[in-house]
Formats: structure tokens, sequence, C-alpha cells
């Protein structure tokens, strides 16, 4: 048996009401702890690049969702503050091992999320459970990585910057910024949209499959995803109901636009050394 057999055999008895949190035995809290352990040391992702495209595990989500249905919530405490949840914080000892440091006074993060090596968490920020930071990259202040998030190496995430999370439907796959991306300060990453590697986003951009991007490389209009190597910021674009009584002057809506990225703007966003030495 392995930890996918265990955890697709539970979610059959969880869906076939066969099992709940009063009824869940030692072996089926043994089951979720060892998946919750797996996902910390990133040896299972809630998605993964295949043949070129990302997809989701729909049996890690499924695990992440157990974990929710069979546990009852507690009464709990972290630094100095009592809270009620699920799931208790993530021990954070090994994270010292690997030149990861979070800063005090605010950095949070949840059982079954995963930082690699290097990397620097600043307060306050959150990370979620499901969700993969890889090494290297920097998660700035007011920052929120959510649930299942695949986050790659050497990333920027700008302060106040939200990564939106996903657990539902269970084959939805999260929001994607792959290796090498800088995302401004103010940038919101939602809906499982897929951010390409080494491209640059300017601050205070949504990126969202229902909003086009206006792709000025490849000269098209694309929705769900930013191709790698690309500068992309957002522009206001003349709506469909533009014309509208109801909108003197006409009605607009935003958009994102991408572009080459020029040698001095990966210069301004590139990994300062120093800060992981």
């Amino acid at each position: 048996m392995t930890l996918e057999s265990d955890v697709s055999d539970l979610w059959q008895r969880y869906d076939d009401d066969d099992v709940d949190a009063e009824t869940a035995t030692a072996d089926d809290y043994d089951t979720l702890d060892a998946f919750l352990e797996g996902l910390e040391a990133g040896e299972i992702r809630a998605a993964e690049k295949r043949a070129g495209e990302w997809e989701a595990n729909e049996w890690v989500k499924r695990g992440i969702l157990l974990n929710f249905g069979l546990r009852a919530t507690e009464a709990r405490s972290y630094g100095g503050v009592d809270y009620h949840d699920v799931l208790p914080l993530r021990e954070t000892g090994d994270l010292g091992e690997r030149g990861t440091r979070n800063t005090p006074d605010g950095t949070t993060i949840r059982r079954g999320a995963y930082l690699g090596s290097d990397c620097i968490m600043m307060s306050p920020s959150f990370v979620n459970v499901g969700a993969y930071v890889g090494d290297g990259t920097l998660v700035d202040s007011c920052d929120t990585v959510g649930s299942c998030a695949q986050i790659g190496a050497n990333v920027k995430l700008g302060a106040n910057t939200l990564i939106g999370g996903v657990l539902e439907p269970v084959e939805d796959a999260p929001v994607i910024v792959e290796d090498g991306v800088s995302l401004g300060a103010g940038c919101r990453v939602t809906s499982g949209f897929v951010v390409g590697e080494n491209t640059v986003v300017g601050e205070n951009t949504l990126l969202s499959p229902r909003i086009p991007v206006y792709d000025l490389v490849a000269e098209e209009v694309i929705y769900g995803h930013l191709p790698p190597e690309r500068r992309a910021f957002t522009r206001m674009v003349e709506s469909s109901i533009g014309d509208h009584d109801l909108f003197a002057g006409g009605a607009y809506k935003p958009a994102v636009v991408a572009m080459d990225i020029e040698a001095d703007t990966r210069d301004a966003t590139k990994r300062e050394e120093a800060l992981r030495e």
C-alpha cells in the first residue's frame, strides 16, 4: 500500500459516510499525519508539471480536505495568542537547517505547507496548507500564499501580494508561479492562473483567468496564463458596453499587457545573494 492508495481509500470511506471525526481510527489519523509530513517535506505536491502542462493531483487535494473533514476544531495557542482551528501551525525547526528564515511577530505557516532552502519569509505573512514555496523565494510583508499554490524557485513576491488558494473542486489546478518570477507589490494572482518563468509583473496587477492578457510578443489575446520571459502590467481597455447611456465618456475594463522583458528590467529585479548568505 502507498500513501496515495491509503488516502484514496480513506476518501472513499469518507465520501460514502462510513467514517467521520467521531469514528476515525488511530490508523486513519496516522495516514493523515503521514500525508501532512509528506507535504511539508516537499515529497508530494498539489500540482505537478507534466508534458509541459500543470495538472492538479486530485488525491493530494482530497488528502487536505480529509484533514478538515476528519479533525475537530480545537483550542490552540501560538505566540501568546489563543485561537481555534482544525490544524495546528507547522513546526519550523527544520527551516534553519536549510538556511530558510522567518522573521518574528507574524510569520504564520500552517501544517502541510512546504518551504524550500534559502527562503525568506517576512512578517506579517501567511503560507496555507498544501502550498509549495521553492528554494530561494522571498515572501514579503503582508503576503498570503493560498492553499495548494505552487511557487517556484527564486521567486519574489512583493509586499502585500495575494496568491489565491483553491481546494474545490478537486480537479481545478491551483495558482502556479514558476521559477524566477518577480511580482510587484500589491499583485493578485487567483483562480488557477499560471505565471510563466522569469516573468516580471508590475505592481498592483490582477492576474485572473477572467481578465485578458494582450501578449504583444506573440500578438494574441490569451486567458489564464502569462507566457515566460515577459514584462506585464495592467492597462484599461474599452469595454463592450462602452457606448451604454449610463457610462458618460465610455466604459473600460482591466486587461494585462505582456511585452518582451528588457535587460534593465531584469537587472532591477535580480536576486540579492547577500540576503541569503
